[in-house]
């Protein structure tokens, strides 16, 4: 029997059917289900391709032990579950689905906005225990006429921006990667810096990838310079923000309300003290997923790892000294 000529790819976890169907006419799938380093080596020792959602983290051990590979593909926008500097060194080409869930992450970063702004966590608890005291207690607010500050306006960012313009905000925006100009085009005006924003806005949002100089940036000092009252909401990535710092913030009332869909640690300790305060609203790092945005990632990052697979560029490659593929064999 003639052996099938066609590459291997390991999937750490299922991804859209259709999107794996694509795939198989292309290639052999494996599809591995326990999302450890040592699950993912096991099937993908002779894989040419890997492709990762959540987990594991392709780190450079488990990079070093397929040494057949030559694409690693994350399914989604950020590169932090990805060793990019190991996968250079070894010749292995990164690829992922930038923009595929930017309609997702925006509308729910609007929803944690205004869920925040009307108080929805704690109306609903109370009005399913028959209270309705909220009529008589004038604590929800509006959006429209209020400053909202974007930390990062990206394919994310920008979305967000005009939901808020929809709703007769003042957009500002503070990114050190796009000129002022683009800002302005991405319809925001731009602020020269975090702690020109932070004073200025009644809610922020971020929207930034996690890197070495965004990790914490959202401190106590941070904080300190939002206005009183501020709402803060985060659907990027969990290390940018200072938990106890958020959680002295909005114990204190200097915070009115967060909305957060990701944590420092994930999955969060089921004790994680913001979890106890009403003002908090939470979601388990949701923002991108819905069957749309599920949908168009598989497709994206599989037509980018097949084009690595026949040899070709792809049109999206996170490292691209690795391109052409350097000869010496690992």
């Amino acid at each position: 029997m003639t052996a099938d000529p066609r590459p291997l790819v390991v999937l750490a976890g299922h991804i859209h059917p259709e999107a794996e169907a694509h795939l198989s006419a292309s290639a052999r799938v494996a599809v591995v289900a326990e999302l450890t380093e040592a699950r993912v080596v096991e099937a993908a020792r002779d894989a040419q391709g890997i492709l990762v959602r959540g987990g594991p983290r392709c780190g450079e051990r488990l990079l070093r032990a397929c040494p057949r590979l030559r694409v690693i593909g994350r399914h989604g926008v950020g590169l932090d579950t990805v060793d990019l500097g190991a996968a250079t060194r070894l010749g292995v080409a990164v690829v992922h689905a930038p923009g595929s869930n930017s309609q997702a992450v925006a509308e729910h970063a609007l929803m944690l906005m205004l869920a925040c702004a009307k108080r929805a966590r704690t109306i609903d608890r109370r009005t399913r225990a028959g209270d309705w005291s909220a009529r008589h207690v004038v604590e929800n607010v509006e959006l429209g006429g209020r400053t909202l500050g974007i930390l990062g306006i990206g394919n994310v960012g920008r979305r967000v921006a005009r939901f808020a313009a929809a709703l007769g905000m003042r957009v500002l925006a503070y990114d050190p990667y796009v000129t002022a100009d683009e800002i302005r085009r991405r319809g925001a005006e731009p602020v020269p810096s975090l702690e020109a924003l932070l004073p200025e806005v009644d809610v922020l949002t971020c929207h930034t990838p996690l890197t070495d100089e965004t990790r914490h940036l959202i401190n106590a000092k941070a904080l300190t310079l939002l206005k009183p009252g501020a709402i803060f909401v985060n659907t990027s990535r969990g290390p940018v923000q200072s938990e106890p710092a958020l959680l002295e913030a909005l114990r204190s009332g200097r915070l009115a309300a967060a909305g957060l869909d990701v944590f420092e640690q994930e999955p969060s300790p089921l004790d994680n003290p913001l979890f106890n305060l009403d003002n908090v609203l939470c979601s388990t790092h949701v923002a991108g997923v819905t069957q749309e945005a599920h949908r168009i990632a598989g497709f994206q990052v599989i037509d980018e790892m097949l084009r690595v697979l026949r040899g070709e560029r792809p049109h999206v490659l996170a490292n691209p000294e690795v391109w052409p593929r350097p000869a010496s064999p690992r």
